[in-house]
C-alpha cells in the first residue's frame, strides 16, 4: 500500500487515486525571470521522483508543470532589460528546459504558460463575479475571502487574523495574514494588458494555476506538489478560487517539500551562497550526482547544501557504477546462486516498500548500497555466477528507473586517439618502459579515463 503525508489532513493517509491505475499529478513549474537555482530543482527532482515512483508502481501518470511567465517578477525584470516580456522570458524557459535534460528529470505532459491561457482565466474570473465571491475595485477584480468558508483549511492560518475586505494586489505579499487577493489586475503604465470584457488588465499569479491544472487534469485531480512556501498564500488561495467555481473539491492530496539551505543558511545572491547548475557544472560536478544529493534526504526534511555532500554524493554514485563495471568486466563462471537470486529479490522489497511509506528515500538507498556491498563480498568468495551478474545489473538499472541516476545504459565508445593511447601505453609495459606507461596513465586520467591493469588485461572506465 502507498501513503503519503497529505498537507490538507495534516496526517499520513493512503494513496487512492480517482481512476483506479491512473494518476493525476500536477507540479508546480519555474517561474521564468531569472536564471534557476539549485533549490528550485530540489522541489523539481522530488516531484519527479513521486511521478518515477508511481510509473514503477504501475500507474499511468499524466503530469502538467505550469511556467508562470506574466507576473510581478518577470515583469520587473522585462522593464529593466528593456525588452518584451515574451522575449525576456524566453531566455530562462531554455535554461529551465536544459537544466531539467542534464538532471535526468522526466518530461511532463503538459507545460502550459500563464501568457496563453488568458481567455480561460477571464472565464473563471466572469464565473466568480457571477457567484459573487469576486467583486470590482478601481478597475481590478479581486477574491473575497470571506464569502468562502473553507478558507484556511490547508495552510491552517488563524481564522481570526483574517481580514476580508482588506485588498492586496501585489504577487508577494506578507504571510501573517490573509487579504482579498487580485484575480485580475487593471491596465498600468510599463505592463503588457490584455483585453477582456471587464476590461485591459493582466491575471493575478494565484488564478493561473487554477486554470490551467482544471484545464488539462480535470476540476477534481489527484494530487498537487509544490514548496512549503508555497502553502500560504498561493495554494491556499487556488483551493478557495478553485472551489468557489466549480463547487467540488479541488485536489485530494497535497504534498510539499521543504527548503534547500546553504551551509545552514537561506540561500542569497547578497551571500555569495546562490548555486545554479552553471555553477555546479563549472566546479566538473556531474549533474547526476547533484540529482542524487537533492533526493538523497526526504522531502518533508530541510536538506543543507554543501560542496562536500556533493562530493560525497559523487563519491556514491561512483560506488554504483564501479558495482556495474564490475558485473560486466569481471570473468564470471557459468552459472547461478540462489542466494543472489533471494538478495535481489529481498532488496527490491526493501526498496518498494520505503518509498511506498511517504517516499521514504533513506530506506530505498539503503537497500541499493547493501545489495551492493553483500555482493561485493560474495564475488570477492567466487559466489557469484554468469546469470546472477545478469540479474544484479537488471536490477540495478530497475532501481534507476525510479532514482535517474545513471547515465544512459550503453557506454559511448571511447574516441579512436584515446584507444591508441592505451594501446600506446600497452606497448611500453611490455617493454618495461613504466615511466611512459604511468605517464599515459596520468594523461588519460585528466581526460577523465581511468586504466586498470587486470591478470586479463587493462580496463578503462570513465571517471
Amino acid at each position: 500500500m502507498i501513503k503519503f503525508f497529505n498537507t490538507l489532513s495534516g496526517k499520513i493517509e493512503p494513496f487512492k487515486p480517482i481512476v483506479s491505475g491512473e494518476v493525476k499529478l500536477y507540479t508546480c513549474g519555474p517561474t521564468v525571470y531569472d536564471y534557476p537555482h539549485i533549490g528550485n530543482f530540489r522541489a523539481y527532482i522530488f516531484e519527479d521522483l513521486l511521478k518515477r515512483f508511481l510509473v514503477f508502481m504501475g500507474y499511468k501518470v499524466t503530469q502538467v508543470m505550469n511556467i508562470t511567465d506574466v507576473d510581478d517578477k518577470t515583469i520587473r525584470g522585462a522593464n529593466a532589460d528593456e525588452v518584451e516580456l515574451n522575449e525576456f522570458t524566453k531566455k530562462f524557459i531554455g535554461v529551465f528546459f536544459e537544466n531539467i535534460e542534464a538532471l535526468n528529470i522526466s518530461k511532463a505532459d503538459h507545460y502550459p504558460r500563464a501568457t496563453e491561457h488568458i481567455p480561460e482565466m477571464a472565464e473563471m474570473i466572469k464565473g466568480l463575479l457571477e457567484k459573487g465571491y469576486a467583486y470590482k475595485k478601481d478597475g481590478s477584480i479581486y477574491f473575497s475571502i470571506e464569502k468562502f468558508l473553507g478558507y484556511g483549511q490547508l495552510s491552517n492560518i488563524n481564522l481570526e487574523e483574517l481580514r476580508p475586505g482588506q485588498r492586496i494586489e501585489s504577487d508577494e505579499y506578507e504571510k501573517e495574514s490573509a487579504h482579498d487577493f487580485a484575480l485580475w489586475k487593471s491596465k498600468k503604465e510599463n505592463e503588457p494588458f490584455w483585453e477582456t470584457e471587464f476590461g485591459p488588465g493582466r491575471p493575478g499569479w494565484h488564478i493561473e494555476c487554477s486554470v490551467m491544472s482544471s484545464k488539462y487534469l480535470g476540476q477534481t485531480f489527484d494530487i498537487h506538489c509544490g514548496g512549503v512556501d508555497n502553502i500560504f498564500p498561493h495554494h491556499e488561495n487556488e483551493i478557495a478560487q478553485s472551489e468557489a467555481y466549480s463547487g467540488k473539491k479541488f485536489v485530494n492530496y497535497w504534498l510539499h517539500c521543504h527548503h534547500l539551505v546553504v551551509g545552514g543558511e537561506k540561500m542569497a545572491k547578497s551571500k555569495g551562497n546562490f548555486y545554479t547548475m552553471k555553477d555546479i557544472i563549472d566546479r566538473n560536478y556531474d549533474p547526476l550526482a547533484l540529482r542524487l544529493l537533492l533526493l538523497s534526504t526526504h522531502y518533508r526534511k530541510m536538506l543543507n547544501f554543501t560542496f562536500e555532500a556533493l562530493g560525497q554524493s559523487d563519491a556514491s554514485l561512483q560506488r554504483i557504477k564501479d558495482f556495474l563495471y564490475e558485473l560486466r568486466n569481471h570473468p564470471f563462471e557459468e552459472g547461478e546462486s540462489k542466494d543472489v537470486s533471494q538478495l535481489i529479490d529481498e532488496q527490491m522489497n526493501n526498496f518498494k516498500k520505503g518509498l511506498s511509506n511517504d517516499l521514504n528515500i533513506s530506506v530505498a538507498l539503503t537497500a541499493i548500497f547493501d545489495m551492493i556491498r553483500k555482493v561485493n563480498i560474495l564475488i570477492s568468495q567466487g559466489k557469484v555466477y554468469s546469470k546472477d551478474a545478469e540479474k544484479l545489473i537488471s536490477s540495478i538499472r530497475s532501481f534507476d528507473r525510479v532514482l535517474a541516476v545513471l547515465p544512459e545504459e550503453e557506454e559511448e565508445p571511447l574516441p579512436p586517439e584515446i584507444m591508441k593511447k592505451i594501446e600506446e601505453r600497452e606497448k611500453a609495459r611490455r617493454e618495461n618502459n613504466y615511466t611512459l606507461a604511468d605517464e599515459i596513465r596520468n594523461q588519460l586520467l585528466q581526460q577523465g579515463i581511468v586504466l586498470e591493469d587486470t591478470k586479463d588485461g587493462v580496463r578503462w572506465k570513465r571517471k
